[in-house]
C-alpha cells in the first residue's frame, strides 16, 4: 500500500459521511458499557469501599470529583490536538468532535470545581481557598467558556472558529500547571491520587471503584461527543446527496 493510497483511506475514513457511520455504530456500545461501569463503580465506593482513617466519609466524593477532575483535562487537551489537525491538515471533523469535546469538557470543569468545593469544606473548613490548584482549575472553566462563545459566535456570523481553535492551542499551557500544582507550590490540594507510573497510594478496596467510575464516565462522554459531532455532521451536511437519502430513509421507517 503506497502513501498516497494510506492518506486516501485515512481521508475517506475521517470523512463526514465515514464518520457519522462511526458515530452511529460506537455511540450505544459506549453509552451502555459506561452505565455499567459508572453505577457498579459509583454504587460500589459509594456503599461498600471502607472509610478513610483520616476524613471518614467525606472521602466517598473522590468517587465522582477525581473523575470530573481527570477527563476536564483530557478533553481540553484532546480539544488542541484536534485543533491541530484541523488547522494543519483542514479535516472539518475534527474541528465538530473538538466543538463537541468543549461542550461536555465545560460541564466536567464545572463539575469537578462544584465537588471539590464540597469536599473541601469538611477537609479545609472552607469552599473555597484561592489554591493553585484550584485557580488553574477555574482557569480552565473559563477557557472551555472562551472556546464555546468565539465557536458560537462565529456560527452566528457564518465565519470560521480558528480563534476557538487557536485558544484551545494556547490554553494547553494551563494543563501542565493543573497537573504539576501541588508539586510545584505549597497547596492544600492534596497529591494526585493514583498515576500510571506508580503503585496506587490507596487501598485495592478504595481505588478499583474509582477506576471503574473514571472509565464508565469517560465511556458516557465518549458517547455524548460521538453523538453531538454526529448531529454536528448532518447539521453542516444538510444539503448534501448522502445526508437527504438518510433523512428520507428514516422518514420512511416504521
Amino acid at each position: 500500500m503506497t502513501a498516497l493510497s494510506v492518506k486516501t483511506w485515512f481521508l475517506g475514513l475521517v470523512g463526514p459521511k465515514n464518520f457519522f457511520n462511526t458515530c452511529q455504530r460506537f455511540t450505544p456500545i459506549l453509552m451502555v458499557l459506561g452505565l455499567l461501569l459508572t453505577i457498579t463503580g459509583a454504587i460500589w465506593g459509594l456503599v461498600f469501599a471502607p472509610s478513610d482513617y483520616l476524613q471518614g466519609h467525606s472521602y466517598r466524593i473522590i468517587f465522582i470529583h477525581v473523575p470530573f477532575s481527570a477527563i476536564a483535562l483530557s478533553l481540553y487537551l484532546a480539544m488542541a490536538i484536534l485543533a491541530i489537525i484541523h488547522l494543519v491538515w483542514k479535516i472539518k471533523v475534527a474541528e465538530w468532535v473538538a466543538h463537541s469535546a468543549a461542550e461536555v469538557g465545560l460541564v466536567m470543569a464545572v463539575l469537578s470545581l462544584l465537588t471539590g468545593s464540597i469536599w473541601g469544606k469538611p477537609t479545609w473548613g472552607t469552599y473555597w481557598v484561592w489554591d493553585a490548584r484550584l485557580t488553574s482549575m477555574l482557569f480552565l472553566a473559563f477557557l472551555y467558556i472562551g472556546f464555546i462563545a468565539i465557536v458560537s459566535t462565529a456560527e452566528r456570523n457564518r465565519r470560521s472558529s480558528k480563534g476557538a481553535l487557536i485558544l484551545a492551542i494556547v490554553g494547553t499551557i494551563n494543563l501542565p500547571i493543573i497537573k504539576y500544582s501541588v508539586v510545584w507550590w505549597n497547596t492544600l490540594h492534596q497529591g494526585a491520587t493514583f498515576t500510571i507510573t506508580n503503585a496506587p497510594k490507596m487501598d485495592s478496596s478504595m481505588y478499583q471503584p474509582l477506576l471503574l467510575t473514571l472509565l464508565g464516565i469517560y465511556a458516557l462522554v465518549g458517547a455524548y461527543v460521538l453523538h453531538r459531532t454526529g448531529s454536528k455532521i448532518i447539521s453542516k451536511n444538510a444539503h448534501s446527496t448522502w445526508v437527504n437519502q438518510l433523512l428520507g430513509a428514516t422518514r420512511l421507517a416504521p
